[in-house]
């Protein structure tokens, strides 16, 4: 490479805050770029530290551990869910992830512990032979907002066995779901649209649901096979 054009390079990673950047760092790592971006570690590859059981106040002692750098939870182990122990308003978050053929799994945001259930806008995770294939009315499939809005185009997973990456940004009350370098869902929390959509799905009885809430991630235990690695967040 061109030694000039070393800083300009630099400089444009600094400001996109990942791009590039993210794809040249080690496992859970950090490079200079993204941490004066203002990225930080969710998971540092090693211990559960920040993460603990939803309403518990350890991390569970079964069902999910921590191995060759990944955050797994093992088929059938239970646990249950697991959340940060930290809340976040106005966010950027991405991760890796991979799944058991046929597994399932979700992250969630705007979560609290108020709420009787760890309910809360989930970005879909699903290993399917054909990801396309969903459950009508087509709201039930990776990287979209499951129960409520479908993704706004057909979704690229990676071959099985490999990582996908996904991101979500909220940043006031607009939402984006990412997969793979790809924007496959925007929406504005609390919308008319986004209204409507709750109000035909399951979570129509739950109050204030699809508004913006300050609160925790969740990584759900849906019983199948699931990993998660090189989890940033940077806040707004």
């Amino acid at each position: 490479m061109n030694l000039r054009l070393v800083p300009l390079l630099t400089a444009w990673l600094v400001g996109a805050g990942l791009s590039a950047s993210v794809v040249r760092a080690g496992a859970n790592e950090l490079t200079e770029a993204e941490k004066t971006a203002g990225w930080t570690l969710l998971f540092d590859g090693r211990t559960t530290t920040g993460w603990r059981g939803f309403k518990q106040a350890t991390f569970p002692a079964r069902g999910w551990i921590v191995e060759d750098g990944c955050l797994k939870h093992v088929a059938g182990g239970g646990g249950g869910d697991i959340i940060t122990d930290a809340v976040f308003g106005d966010f950027e978050l991405v991760w890796e992830w991979r799944l058991a053929p046929g597994a399932n799994s979700g992250v969630k945001y705007f979560i609290t512990e108020t709420r009787g259930s760890a309910i809360g806008h989930e970005y879909q995770l699903l290993a399917r032979a054909n990801p396309q294939a969903v459950d009508p009315p087509g709201k039930h499939v990776t990287a979209g907002f499951y129960d409520v809005l479908p993704t706004r185009i057909p979704i690229k997973l990676r071959p099985p066995g490999e990582f996908n990456e996904s991101r979500i940004l909220v940043r006031g009350s607009r939402v984006e779901h990412w997969l793979n370098g790809e924007l496959t869902l925007t929406y504005e929390a609390g919308s008319p649209e986004v209204k409507a959509a709750v109000a035909a799905s399951k979570f129509k009885d739950v109050p204030n649901f699809g508004e913006k809430l300050r609160g925790h991630i969740l990584f759900q235990d849906h019983g199948g096979e699931a990993w998660f690695r090189n989890v940033k967040l940077r806040e707004f």
